[in-house]
């Protein structure tokens, strides 16, 4: 089965994710079929706390993947910053 999940990477104490599609049976850590994105927890300033290819997401759940909760909230969360350009009006 192929799952949406995040493995986590960073040093002690300063957890990084990558937002992965990879095989249920695969080790948390291990090997992915495709990095969707990332989550910076901590990130400060002008870090880029978010960042997540939302088509690519939708390609694989269409495909059947099955996503985990936390994953799912992050989707959730990058949809919402997904800014739709505004039509200007014509006068």
């Amino acid at each position: 089965m192929v799952k949406i999940r995040m493995a986590r990477g960073g040093a002690k104490k300063q957890p990084f994710y990558h937002i992965v599609v990879t095989d249920s049976r695969k080790s948390r850590d291990g090997r992915y079929i495709e990095r969707l994105g990332y989550f910076n927890p901590v990130a400060r300033g002008k870090d880029v706390r978010l960042h997540l290819n939302v088509d690519r997401a939708d390609h694989w759940l269409q495909e059947g993947a099955q996503i985990s909760e936390r994953a799912n909230n992050l989707l959730k969360q990058a949809r919402k910053e997904i800014v739709q350009p505004v039509e200007a009006a014509s006068a």
